[in-house]
């Protein structure tokens, strides 16, 4: 039996697409079906959460973040559970790479930290609430090129379909790990495998500067121009030596862009 819950959104319908081509199916409960509660849930997956507009609905973040999965494990009716969390927690760090086991600042009185909070919270429940049953995926910035893809690179590489000159908002210095939605999907289910009751970086290991990828369109026959010219602090790098033992590593993310731009242009 497999749950994945937030079947809808833009990990969880990878995932359970992934899934079903293995031959597993998955149940996927709708927002708000009590049967959550009550059934059975054999391995869950617990993609379920708020990104772009965590700060717009604070309540609603904090609710899909920690609330449910709260009733979820006093509930206990599973065999695994796996809390999709992200690396943003690491943003308050002072370190240039950041492992899964070192503890997290935050800083509670600023209210864009909410997000971080709440995810923070999701992970001490799945992993000091579920008696050795749980592990936290910290998922770095996944991109794909589907039409509803989220995140700037997704942004990026659906625009490239109907332009070959591209302005993007932003600037070339700004540096992030990114990771391709196939090898979340990957990690994932490695990571629900695995006996482990502890946190994974689901990330590449590496930083890509925007300016990096724009050398990549540009070999491809694309021209890119840049907005913006900030020089941000980059972030902690997100330590993937865990995720390697589960055999899971991340494509240097100029492969798979190039790979993908090669498609389009066949």
């Amino acid at each position: 039996m497999i749950t994945v819950v937030g079947a809808a959104g833009f990990v969880g319908r990878r995932l359970v697409e992934r899934l079903a081509e293995r031959g597993e199916a998955a149940w996927t409960p709708a927002k708000g079906d009590p049967a959550l509660m009550t059934r059975d849930l054999g391995v869950v997956y617990y993609c379920a959460g708020l990104t772009a507009d965590y700060d717009r609905r604070p309540f609603d973040t904090v609710e899909a973040h920690a609330s449910l999965i709260s009733e979820l494990i006093r509930a206990g009716r599973f065999e695994r559970l796996v809390y999709c969390s992200s690396t943003r927690l690491y943003d308050g760090q002072r370190t240039a790479t950041a492992h899964e086991a070192e503890a997290l600042v935050f800083d509670p009185a600023d209210p864009r930290r909410v997000y971080d909070l709440s995810k923070a919270l999701g992970e001490n429940l799945t992993l000091a609430r579920t008696d050795g049953r749980g592990a936290v995926a910290r998922l770095s910035n996944v991109f794909d090129w589907t039409d509803d893809a989220p995140g700037f690179l997704s942004e990026w590489l659906i625009a490239a379909k109907s332009s070959r000159d591209l302005s993007l908002q932003s600037s070339p210095n700004i540096a992030r790990d990114y990771i391709h939605l196939d090898d979340t999907v990957d990690a994932l289910i490695a990571i629900a495998e695995s006996p482990a009751a502890q946190v994974f970086n689901v990330a590449a290991g590496r930083l890509t500067t925007n300016a990096d990828i724009a050398r990549v369109f540009e070999a491809a026959g694309w021209n890119v121009a840049f907005t913006g010219s900030a020089s941000p602090e980059p972030p902690p790098n997100a330590a993937v030596e865990r995720l390697a033992a589960l055999g899971v590593r991340a494509r240097p993310v100029e492969d798979v862009v190039a790979g993908y731009l090669e498609g389009l242009k066949a």
